[in-house]
């Protein structure tokens, strides 16, 4: 089998790739071609150029490539918050959003192909680890217990932002919309609550 190289749509910065890494990238091209359920650690080890002892020593299955390439992607998000300190809270939450779809839009048919064999039980561990990352992004407090009520709204916003997602083509205005409107009604129910942004 050919090893395969990293595309225009690479996840990580070339250079700097870790063994979990290669192995991420290569799981998404496979995954680009085939059914997730037919794809096998010891192919990802060899499309990716690795020996499978060193892969498994370090991401014993699919799960943890899975996990490694969603921690990928939330740096993304965080990375966001470098970018315009000076916004609103809403605003920086959505540029968070934002900045995390954009990470994942050059590989959305392969991702949405791979969650929907992986079922929503097995996605929702991820839900809120990226769900911190988005409110970490935009600077929101996520401990205590207005912490642990904004976290539980925030992931029910990703969840719901990530259907539409799924489901908008083009230019994602449907999904722009979406993560609007669900952070303003957060942002009042929060509010009620004494847990506001």
């Amino acid at each position: 089998m050919a090893h395969l190289q990293p595309d225009n749509a690479s996840l990580i910065s070339s250079g700097a790739a870790s063994l979990v890494d290669r192995a991420a990238e290569a799981a998404l091209a496979l995954a680009a071609d085939r059914r997730w359920n037919q794809i096998s650690l010891r192919e990802i080890a060899l499309a990716a150029g690795l020996p499978l002892a060193e892969l498994y020593a370090e991401a014993p299955g699919k799960v943890a490539l899975l996990d490694h390439l969603s921690r990928t992607l939330d740096r993304k998000a965080l990375a966001s918050a470098e970018a315009d300190g000076s916004a609103g809270t809403i605003d920086r939450l959505f540029e968070a959003v934002m900045a995390r779809l954009e990470a994942m839009e050059p590989h959305r048919a392969t991702l949405i192909a791979i969650a929907r064999s992986e079922g929503m039980l097995a996605l929702a561990p991820r839900l809120p680890r990226t769900a911190k990352a988005l409110l970490e992004a935009a600077g929101v407090d996520s401990g205590g217990v207005r912490g642990a009520l904004r976290l539980a709204a925030m992931t029910g916003v990703w969840t719901r932002v990530l259907q539409v997602w799924r489901d908008d083509e083009g230019a994602l205005n449907r999904t722009m919309a979406e993560i609007d409107t669900q952070l303003k009604q957060i942002d009042q129910r929060l509010g009620r609550l004494g847990a506001g942004f």
